[in-house]
């Protein structure tokens, strides 16, 4: 009972703040929006009959649901995405180290776009950056799990190490991209790869939303295994867990998470390694809770990064991967000391 009312507890709590910084996001910038004027335009749209004033402003209406809201949605998206993607590949791979760009998904999904980009295709319209994104992503995630599995086994340190040979040839070839790109996409591309949701739309959010519901449903309904994965793979296999499939379908899972969200957004280093680790440290292992808390979780670190990167400074919007990295880098030294010292060194 408890645990239920703790659980209930930090979803519910997750839901408001969320809200709150959501509503904070809309109305903060260059004009500012009252919280009750933002209320009363969501109210208004969804032809509810509350006395709520609209916003004041003559270009309130448009501030708001041409620029704020996409940027808000798209924020939500890609932090859930994120951190959705990164509870899961702890949970897989059993190590609090795990994280989507750590060992390159993000990068190779990176490639994908940039070649995208540079060549201008529009084969499936506004679905091409994010389905190239995926493609490769869920490629270069193939590649480093196989290539460090040795007799049946999934060797972490050697996950990780690949992971960072992979992201420097993904970054190699990105900035081949770049350097053959005209102009116009190269420019592009250079603020792309900082992370940004300067320019959000509402067909870019459109295009990630079905790919964020998809992988965070599918992950929901991998909870109960990943469980019985934590046990090991031998006591998995013993409950009925087939561990192979289970890590192949969580690896097409985040290649479709993490696809979607870096194609509109750039690189965002660092949410899938904070969060879950955080939302582990309060709600503790099961999947059940931590999978949606570090979704709501993700969503909120993101929508804040975002608004400090557009705030912080006057007329000036920052790259959001670069506020992230500033609050990621220390934490993940701090875990890889911690996980060192428990584990007793890596030899």
């Amino acid at each position: 009972m408890i645990h239920k009312l703790r659980s209930a507890g930090l979803l519910t709590g997750l839901v408001i703040a969320l809200f709150v910084i959501a509503i904070a996001a809309a109305g903060i910038g260059q004009l500012e929006i009252p919280p009750t004027e933002i209320v009363g335009s969501i109210l208004h749209r969804l032809q509810l009959p509350f006395d709520v004033p609209l916003p004041s402003h003559p270009q309130g209406e448009n501030a708001l649901w041409k620029v704020r809201f996409p940027r808000v949605a798209l924020a939500a998206l890609v932090g859930a995405s994120l951190a959705g993607a990164g509870a899961l590949m702890q949970g897989i791979f059993g190590n609090p180290l795990a994280e989507p760009s750590v060992i390159g998904v993000s990068s190779g999904a990176a490639v994908g776009a940039s070649l995208v980009i540079v060549t201008g295709t529009v084969v499936l319209g506004s679905w091409t950056i994010a389905v190239a994104a995926f493609v490769t992503g869920l490629l270069t995630t193939l590649l480093v799990h196989s290539l460090s599995r040795s007799g049946n086994r999934t060797e972490v340190v050697t996950l990780v190490l690949t992971g960072i040979a992979v992201n420097s040839l993904a970054f190699t070839l990105i900035s081949f991209a770049t350097f053959i790109a005209d102009t116009n996409a190269r420019e592009q591309l250079v603020f792309w790869q900082l992370g940004s949701l300067n320019g959000a739309t509402w067909q870019a959010v459109s295009a990630v939303a079905p790919f964020t519901a998809a992988g965070l449903l599918a992950s929901f309904a991998l909870a109960r295994r990943l469980d019985l994965l934590a046990l090991g793979d031998r006591s998995a296999s013993h409950l009925g867990v087939d561990v192979e499939r289970l890590r192949l379908v969580a690896i097409v899972v985040v290649a479709l998470l993490v696809g979607a969200s870096v194609a509109f957004s750039g690189i965002i280093g660092f949410v899938g390694l904070v969060v879950p680790h955080l939302i582990r440290m309060i709600a503790g292992p099961a999947h059940r809770l931590l999978l949606p808390a570090s979704a709501l979780g993700g969503a909120v670190l993101v929508i804040s990064a975002d608004l400090l990167a557009r705030t912080l400074i006057k007329n000036a919007d920052l790259p959001i991967g670069m506020i992230t990295s500033l609050v990621g880098a220390p934490f993940f030294f701090w875990l890889l000391r911690r996980t060192r010292t428990r584990q007793g060194g890596w030899g």
